[in-house]
């Protein structure tokens, strides 16, 4: 009967039997925390110390609690709140008492009150620089320049330019807002990554070809894995981009579709898509804050080069969804390589 009460919660639930084993766990259980769980001690499965002294609490005096407990499945951290509830044991088991723990996902609430933070601080800022820039022109065409049909056209086109960045940073935000939404729901279409990769490359090199700048496309010719197509587009996308606007002029952007036999992190097998440029490289000191928003290197670059510094946060964001993680490899006046593993169809 207990099995059955347990299957009905939304919520993730795990039985330990008088002896600390998980005796049962519900189906969001067995995906949330892993099929192996059940028949291990709670010590093997919890190991966080906040939350084993109350489970401790109620096996030894029958207190209930409570207490945080933080969960990795690749990059994706999720933060749960767990019950923890002292049930009597049944009579064919001596009657020796038995716990409850039901795990209450919090993390979008926490994820939703960091996300209004970095918007109040990072975004204001973002817009302002644009907003600042729009003003002034617009001051100068109603004085200075009013008469002036040569100076209207330049300020006009400049003002087009601020403009147009403002509308790509409102829409990376929209697209990171969306994945934030999305990242503890993963993707379970099968698609073609190396179909993927050409799509995006196809739309991409006509550009590319006309800053000087070769796309190369080297390994598998087919790559089945579960995944969201126009996310994975949008990320390859954005490699290449990155390594066509920060990479050697003229040079060449390799990129590389290769299979893994097992990935540690994803633990079984993967594809790895590698985009490597030949440009200046990155000093070591500013790799680790790459996928932080609106980090950049070269902040005048960046947004010459019409950049946001949303970029690799944004595929940082898609990777994790796919429970896949993500690499960056430079080395200062040779290149860089950044390296996306995403899971395999077995």
């Amino acid at each position: 009967m207990i099995d059955q009460l347990l299957e009905a919660l939304l919520e993730p639930a795990i039985l330990l039997d008088g002896g600390g084993r998980v005796k049962i766990a519900n189906s969001a259980a067995l995906e949330r925390l892993g099929v192996w769980v059940v028949g291990l001690s709670y010590i093997s499965v919890l190991r966080q110390p906040s939350l084993l002294a109350p489970v401790e609490d109620a096996f030894a005096a029958g207190t209930a609690g409570s207490a945080r407990f933080t969960h990795s499945s690749g990059e994706v951290e999720t933060l749960f709140d767990v019950r923890v509830t002292p049930l009597p044991g049944p009579a064919r088991d001596g009657g020796a008492r038995q716990v409850l723990l039901v795990f209450r996902d919090v993390s979008e609430v926490r994820a939703g009150e960091s996300m209004r933070r970095d918007f109040v601080a990072n975004v204001s800022h973002e817009l302002r620089t644009p907003l600042t820039a729009i003003i002034g022109f617009i001051e100068t065409l109603q004085g200075p320049a009013r008469r002036d049909p040569e100076a209207q056209a330049r300020f006009l086109a400049l003002m087009a330019q601020e403009a147009s960045r403002m509308n790509r940073l409102v829409s990376d935000l929209l697209s990171l807002s969306r994945l934030e939404g999305q990242s503890r729901r993963r993707p379970t279409a099968q698609i073609d990554l190396a179909a993927t990769v050409r799509e995006a490359v196809a739309t991409l090199r006509p550009g590319a070809e006309g800053e000087g700048v070769a796309i190369e496309i080297e390994g598998a010719e087919t790559a089945p894995a579960p995944g969201d197509r126009d996310q994975l587009v949008q990320v390859v996308s954005n490699l290449i981009e990155n390594a066509v606007k920060y990479g050697a002029r003229p040079g060449v952007v390799r990129v590389v579709l290769s299979r893994i036999a097992r990935e540690p992190v994803i633990r079984g097998p993967a594809w790895r898509i590698a985009v490597i440029d030949r440009g200046a490289g990155i000093a070591p000191e500013h790799i680790a804050r790459l996928t932080e928003r609106f980090y950049r290197i070269d902040t005048g670059r960046s947004r010459a080069e019409g950049g946001t510094g949303l970029g690799l946060a944004i595929v940082k964001h898609i990777v994790s969804r796919h429970r896949g993680r993500m690499k960056i490899e430079s080395v200062e006046g040779t290149g860089t390589e950044i390296s996306i593993f995403l899971p395999a169809l077995v």
